[in-house]
């Protein structure tokens, strides 16, 4: 099977993880193909084209269904995609310290949304001086991942049961009420 850039996409199966080996493309090609197509990321692009192949409903950067986040004042965190099963999806090339901080805040502010991770990299470092992986750190926190793709096994999962744009506007009004 080829991938969007004409790559042979090699899969290997790592417990309950997708990891694959793809060469990589030119630095900086993908990311300029991706921002032309209104993506942030090759990532992001290529897993929007994939999602759209097999005719997986979903929504790009829903505009309308922000998350706020306190974070010793408000923010506003727009999430890469949401399937139409409920389930969201954050793509990551390079996971910051700041990411990482700002996704902990937000589980521990929203414990039911499903906010799961793909890395362009899984093993990746989350920092130079570090031994731990980006998938070490999602399983330490209890965080879904995956490398390269979302897996199918997401999304054919049946529906979260709760209809997640109600949750995060109904959350954040009780937050704001709560406040005064």
């Amino acid at each position: 099977m080829l991938d969007f850039y004409g790559y042979k996409d090699i899969r290997m199966n790592y417990g309950n993880h997708l990891m694959s080996k793809t060469p990589k493309t030119p630095k900086g090609k993908a990311k300029d193909v991706a921002i032309r197509k209104g993506y942030r990321s090759g990532l992001e692009l290529s897993e929007a084209q994939r999602l759209e192949s097999l005719g997986v409903p979903f929504e790009y950067e829903p505009k309308d269904m922000k998350i706020s986040w306190l974070d010793h004042k408000t923010r506003k965190y727009t999430f890469d995609f949401i399937l139409e099963n409920g389930i969201i999806i954050e793509t990551k090339g390079i996971f910051v310290v700041a990411d990482r901080q700002k996704h902990l805040a937000i589980r521990d502010q929203y414990p039911s949304l499903d906010i799961r991770f793909v890395f362009s990299n899984a093993n990746g470092k989350i920092n130079k001086g570090s031994n731990t992986m980006y998938r070490q750190w999602c399983d330490r926190h209890g965080f879904k991942w995956a490398n390269k793709e979302i897996p199918q096994s997401w999304i054919e999962e049946p529906h979260v049961g709760y209809d997640v744009e109600h949750y995060i506007r109904t959350k954040q009004i009780k937050d704001l009420n709560s406040e005064h």
